[in-house]
C-alpha cells in the first residue's frame, strides 16, 4: 500500500505566498486522492509489488494502464513539488547549480524567463520543469496532466505545479503572479542542487 508522504514543512510555512488553506486542500485532498486511486488500481496485481518509480516506468507508454500511470505519476510529481519549495526560498541558486545554469542558459535571468514562459504557456493542467537531459545539459520542459520527465529519460531538478488547484485559492486566474512568487520567494534551490549531484 502506498501512503501519502507528509509535507516537508508545516502547512503554514509558505505563508503569505501559499496559504495553509491551499496546502491543506492540495495535499490532503488532491494528493491523497491520487494515492487512494493508485492503491485501488494496483491491488492484487503485480504492480503492487513495485516501487512508485518502477510503476511509472512500466506504464508510461501503456494505453492499457493509463489510469495506473496517471495516478502513480501524480503521486510522484506532487511529492517532488512539495520539496521544490521552502520557507524563505526563492531568488538565485548558488554554487554548482548556478554555474550549470550560466553555462547552459547563458544567465540566471535567461533561465528565469524561459522557466516562467514554460509555466504560463502550459495549456490546461500540467507542470513546468528544470531537467537534466541524458546528454548532461540543463533544459526546461513542460508536461501535460500527470506526465513527468523521468518517464522520458530526464532527471527532474525543479518543478512548478500549474494545475489550477495548486494556486487558484491564492491567485485566482493570475498564473503569472503565482510563477513569479514561486521563483522569487519559494524555490528550494538546495533541493534542486541535490538532484543535480545525486
Amino acid at each position: 500500500m502506498f501512503t501519502l508522504p507528509p509535507l516537508p514543512y508545516a502547512k503554514n510555512a509558505l505563508e503569505p505566498h501559499i496559504t495553509a488553506t491551499t496546502l491543506s486542500f492540495h495535499h490532503e485532498k488532491h494528493h491523497q486522492t491520487y494515492v487512494t486511486n493508485l492503491n485501488n488500481l494496483v491491488a492484487d496485481t503485480a504492480f503492487a509489488l513495485l516501487t512508485l518509480e518502477e510503476i511509472i516506468e512500466k506504464t508510461a507508454d501503456s494505453a492499457a494502464h493509463v489510469g495506473i500511470f496517471n495516478n502513480a505519476a501524480q503521486v510522484w510529481n506532487h511529492t517532488f513539488y512539495w520539496n521544490c519549495m521552502k520557507s524563505n526560498g526563492g531568488g538565485m541558486p548558488t554554487g554548482a547549480l548556478l554555474s550549470k545554469i550560466d553555462a547552459d542558459f547563458g544567465s540566471y535571468n535567461t533561465f528565469r524567463e524561459q522557466f516562467k514562459q514554460a509555466a504560463i504557456t502550459q495549456f490546461g493542467s500540467g507542470w513546468a520543469w528544470l531537467v537534466l537531459t541524458a546528454e548532461g545539459k540543463l533544459a526546461i520542459t513542460k508536461t501535460s496532466n500527470a506526465d513527468c520527465p523521468f518517464a522520458h529519460g530526464q532527471t527532474a531538478l525543479l518543478t512548478i505545479d500549474v494545475w489550477e488547484h495548486a494556486y487558484y485559492l491564492d491567485f485566482q486566474n493570475r498564473r503569472a503572479d503565482y510563477v513569479d512568487t514561486f521563483l522569487d520567494h519559494l524555490v528550494n534551490w538546495d533541493f534542486a542542487t541535490s538532484q543535480l549531484t545525486e
